[in-house]
């Protein structure tokens, strides 16, 4: 298999190096946003040359450039790992036209602890009633993260909000400042908190009148993410286009 990075030369983007190095794939090379005068990888001068030459590309690059990418993907019949968190709604609008051409393993976390968690986030909220038990979930990330709430803080909301049969946008209440009155039954609250070089840690409680139920998951090393994300590539190449995610690719789904 030949596995194409977007973003190579980032933290992830040379973990995943690493790790395409260690599943015994091909790495094709990679793109970056400046071309150093030396590289020990074979560069690229676009998504679009990398499709071409990749059998799959994997994609941690940053928000913003999920649409241009769906583009040449499709046009490239490549199938796309997708990793890059802080997605708009048009620009997951996007993701999802891809889906129709392309495979698409499109995940707010690669870990297989958080794909467990997210399944058990959507069982727990649909045994635990809205009006008896209030979802929170905390996040915390190192002092780089430029979104807030975080990708995976989001993939929980929305586990929750699916087990409870409604939509996160209208029960979403994050960032809360000020004078905010009680809180609304029913509401899936939102708490980001950054520092130091904490790689990722998330928290769901439910929090009923006689009892809290504490979900929690604790990254130690960015490495999962990236074995996740190459396992994600083996996974998906001959796959009918679709629109993917971790459980799928773990046999969850």
């Amino acid at each position: 298999m030949r596995i194409g990075i977007a973003g190579i030369s980032g933290r992830m983007g040379q973990m995943l190096v690493e790790e395409v190095a260690t599943a015994g794939a091909a790495l094709v090379g990679g793109t970056r946003y400046s071309t150093p005068a030396e590289s020990l990888v074979p560069l690229f001068p676009n998504v679009a040359a990398l499709a071409e030459a990749s059998d799959v590309v994997i994609d941690f690059t940053r928000a913003g450039l999920a649409e241009a990418h769906a583009e040449v993907l499709i046009a490239a019949g490549t199938p796309w790992i997708l990793g890059t968190s802080g997605l708009s709604a048009q620009e997951e609008a996007a993701v999802a036209q891809a889906a129709r051409w392309i495979p698409v393993v499109y995940a707010s976390n690669f870990s297989p602890g958080v794909t467990l968690v997210l399944a058990l986030a959507e069982q727990m909220a649909a045994a635990l009633p809205a009006e008896q038990y209030d979802a929170e979930i905390v996040e915390m990330h190192h002092r780089q993260k430029v979104d807030a709430p975080s990708g995976t803080a989001i993939g929980i909301g929305r586990a929750v909000a699916a087990g409870r049969r409604v939509d996160l946008s209208d029960v979403m209440q994050s960032g809360r400042d000020g004078h905010t009155g009680a809180r609304p039954t029913g509401a899936i609250g939102f708490a980001a908190l950054r520092g130091g070089q904490i790689v990722g840690e998330h928290s769901l409680l439910f929090a009923g009148a006689d009892e809290q139920i504490v979900l929690t998951h604790r990254a130690f090393d960015r490495r999962t993410f990236a074995t996740g994300a190459v396992r994600a590539a083996h996974w998906v190449r001959d796959r009918a286009p679709g629109l993917y995610s971790m459980k799928h690719v773990l046999g969850l789904g």
